[in-house]
């Protein structure tokens, strides 16, 4: 359906707010829609044989960047050679520190337990967040979230005060809750940065070591040789995560076993009196010597720790307990001798600083170890690519980000994913960046950026989590916002410093990226409100009907919708068009819940509309965002059993009775939920629906029911279920129709010149351009068999100033497949 709908007030934003006011609603079917019980997830606790599974696998996904970072640190942190030779100790103590202090101190053991259900990264603690409190700029949330989040009701205590207020002023301020989203979205999209440098600077920098053995070969030749690696490395990420994890975590054990064997070897013949750097008065000292230079430095030594937040993007590869037990045993031990090693040859060897790496090799060791430096570089960028296909999987879920193809490639585990398109445009990112920077410091002055803008964002995400969430003291949150959220900011000032050497390439690539889930979720926002204050009620369904003659017709009819609330706007122009419906008429919609998983069992949700003889229904299939959703023929089986399920259960017909058990039930709880304004100034439609009304579309779950309803239906009651269902099956028999839609959406007349570009160009322009929701949706009229057919449904809506809808003389489409 081709529409055109306006998403700007023209009477200003108080007139939108007060409009918004006057139509919160209160849909059971909504409510239910947010009912889900807890499930087992990729990233839950299991086994101790599973745990070192994941474990090994998490070897070859996450620490790859972080653990080639010795291939470049000391040449970016001294790129004019080394002044004094305590500097090192300076230097290395200050490595050291840093990797005890924000990879392993903040990350392995704070942060990974802010997972929103075993799933990580920026989006899912904005996730987690908007579960607890009514953050989120789509209106998708009421009282029913706590039993989502399992949000459990303690003893008053002053955590308890402290958390609910903090929780009151985030929902009601409208500034908060685009701040919170706006660096979501900026954490995300310097994520996607990430993952084009980290590529990049991994494969050029471990290419550059074949110098030493073949020392005409031009930097030009190089930059070739990496391009060709980074191809191939790519090219391979269509197989998946689980079987790329599996050649990758040898290699990289090895990688571990050989940097930390050599920096044994150096540590014992050159000096081992480095280990006095476990000082760390020799860090005061360094920045005493040196000053400007010792702070402009910090953008060389921060990329020891590039690729931490890879360890929370990708937990939902693996777990927690996994994490932990590779990095504080294998990563960390092997990283730390190879920096200590290189520090002690450098003591004696200062000149060959720009290429410390491979100088320091013994001899006989060079070229396995170079072989090994060329896989483990190409295993480096898998992080940062894992994290970016995960991240964008939860982002277009959640109305972040236009719709791309995602492959589930693991049948045990479902966070591993591959996007075909992302992983083109990483892929052919990576090889401009190698082409034009041509060297590793030139791309990690890039490189530090997103690193450390990525970790303040976490921090400040997680300070949320803590206090809301967690609830923990206010003197234990003090003392981490100065420790973690100072040593970044430290870190973040140093790498700005070099924003013309190459810092301004994240920059960029994160506004571009920043632009488009900005418009994006702005205008799937603007025009959720729109279908919302435009529902048609039953009442308004009856007067249709009635008013058009609607005639049904043979068949099934499955109306994809987007609104889950109720009956959007576009039912009325469809029956303008063709006054006719199927005899059993499904409204659906796919609502993705902020939460990883749904389990298959709650999957569906029903009421009926209108009356029971119209047979007219609406379902809501929910998923969570790490959720995969069938294929066309498995989801339609599933949802015509679901539909014969509730109307075996007799809710069509016991609605009554059990709304009047369930109100006396609930009474006492929804006078603790939600708030009645007595002034009028809000209005909950269902309330002011007449008592049919709300009986249709307030009802329990299918299991509140069989609590309730024990031997309560008669044997007239059995007989009229048994004839729906075969009513319904004769239905199939004769024929499935999916109606689709699709809605061009326009600024208003009276909107700004700057919202008319962002929503008639820029969201026209990436609506064309990706793949939509309606594909998913015509696959499955594609899909159909020969007594399935297929209509996509066109018309244009345009909202005046007044409110009221104008409706031009578009024709509707037929097409049988």
């Amino acid at each position: 359906m081709s529409s055109s709908l306006e998403v700007d007030n023209p009477g200003g934003g108080g007139g939108e707010s007060a409009n918004r006011l006057s139509l919160k609603r209160h849909d059971s079917l909504f409510g239910d829609a947010e009912k889900v019980s807890g499930g087992k997830y990729h990233g839950s606790e299991g086994s101790w044989a599973r745990t070192l599974h994941l474990a090994f696998q998490s070897v070859g996904i996450i620490y790859g960047d972080i653990g080639t970072s010795p291939l470049y640190v000391y040449s970016s942190t001294f790129p004019d050679g080394i002044k004094y030779n305590d500097d090192l100790l300076g230097v290395l103590s200050l490595i050291i520190y840093t990797l005890i202090v924000i990879p392993m101190l903040k990350y392995v053991f704070i942060v990974l337990y802010a997972n929103d259900n075993g799933d990580g990264g920026t989006f899912a603690l904005y996730s987690l967040i908007s579960r607890y409190a009514k953050i989120r700029l789509i209106p998708n949330q009421q009282a029913e979230d706590a039993m989502v989040s399992n949000y459990s009701i303690e003893a008053p205590n002053s955590q308890l005060r402290r958390a609910q207020w903090f929780k009151q002023k985030l929902e009601s301020s409208k500034a908060a809750k685009i701040v919170l989203f706006t660096l979501t979205i900026l954490g995300t999209s310097m994520v996607m940065g990430d993952g084009t440098l980290t590529p990049a600077i991994s494969v050029l920098s471990a290419v550059s070591g074949i110098k030493e053995k073949a020392p005409n070969l031009t930097q030009k030749q190089m930059v070739w040789i990496s391009v060709a690696i980074l191809v191939v490395l790519f090219a391979v990420q269509r197989f998946g995560t689980d079987k790329v994890g599996y050649s990758f975590a040898p290699i990289i054990l090895m990688w571990f076993l050989f940097i930390g064997g050599i920096g044994i070897y150096n540590l014992i013949k050159y000096d081992i009196g480095v280990l006095r750097a476990f000082y760390p008065k020799y860090i005061v000292d360094y920045f005493k010597t040196n000053g400007k230079d010792a702070w402009i430095s910090l953008g060389g030594i921060l990329l020891c720790f590039t690729g931490t937040e890879a360890m929370f993007a990708d937990l939902g590869h693996f777990n927690i307990r996994s994490i932990q037990i590779s990095f504080s045993f294998i990563l960390f031990p092997s990283v730390s001798l190879a920096y200590i090693g290189q520090a002690a040859f450098l003591r004696k060897h200062p000149e060959h600083v720009l290429d410390t790496f491979y100088k320091s090799i013994p001899g006989p060791m060079f070229w396995p170890t170079f072989i090994i430096a060329i896989s483990a570089a190409i295993v480096a960028s898998q992080a940062m690519i894992s994290g970016s296909f995960a991240i964008i999987s939860q982002s277009q879920t959640l109305g972040c980000f236009p719709r791309v193809k995602v492959l589930h490639t693991s049948k045990l585990y479902e966070g591993q994913v591959y996007i075909p398109e992302i992983n083109f445009v990483l892929g052919l990112l990576c090889v401009i960046v190698t082409f034009g920077f041509k060297t590793t410091t030139n791309i990690g002055n890039a490189y530090g950026i997103c690193v450390t803008s990525v970790m303040v964002i976490t921090t400040i995400l997680l300070v949320i989590v803590m206090l809301l969430i967690w609830r923990v003291s206010i003197w234990l949150i003090i003392p981490f916002c100065l420790v973690f959220g100072s040593i970044e900011l430290v870190y973040l000032s140093s790498v700005l410093y070099k924003f013309k050497q190459g810092g301004y390439l994240p920059i960029v690539t994160a506004a571009v990226l920043l632009t488009i889930m900005g418009v994006w979720h702005y205008v799937h926002v603007k025009k959720y409100w729109y279908e919302l204050e435009h529902i048609v009620t039953n009442e308004d369904m009856r007067e249709l009907i009635q008013a058009y003659d609607v005639k049904r017709t043979p068949g099934v009819g499955f109306l994809y919708i987007e609104l889950v609330q109720g009956v959007p706007p576009i039912f009325p122009h469809l029956i303008e068009k063709i006054p006719f419906v199927h005899s059993i008429l499904v409204f659906v919609s796919i609502k993705h819940l902020p939460i990883p998983h749904v389990e298959v069992s709650e999957r569906f949700r029903f009421r009926k509309v209108e009356s029971r003889t119209s047979r007219m229904f609406r379902c809501v299939a929910r998923y969570g965002y790490s959720d995969t959703i069938e294929g066309a023929k498995e989801f339609s089986a599933s949802l015509v059993e679901g539909l014969q399920s509730y109307i075996e259960e007799g809710h069509f017909i016991t609605n009554m009775q059990i709304q009047e058990t369930e109100a006396e039930a609930t009474s006492i709880t929804d006078s603790n939920t939600r708030t009645r304004k007595a002034s009028g100034s809000t209005v909950y439609i269902e309330e002011a629906l007449t008592q049919s009304e709300t009986t249709d579309l307030t009802q329990p779950p299918i299991s509140s029911y069989s609590a309730h309803s024990s031997g309560r239906i008669s044997e007239d009651q059995s007989r009229t279920i048994a004839e729906e269902k075969q009513f319904i099956q004769r239905e199939l028999q004769k024929g499935v129709v999916y109606i689709l839609g699709e809605t061009e959406i326009r600024a208003g007349s009276n909107s700004s010149f700057f919202k008319k570009i962002v929503v008639n160009y820029m969201y026209s322009f990436l609506r064309k351009n990706f793949r939509q929701g309606r594909r998913l949706l015509q696959s499955q009229g594609r899909s159909c068999s020969k007594w399935e057919w297929y209509m996509k449904f066109k018309h244009h809506e345009e909202t005046t100033a007044e409110g009221a809808a104008l409706v031009s003389p578009i024709q509707a489409v037929s097409l049988a497949t």
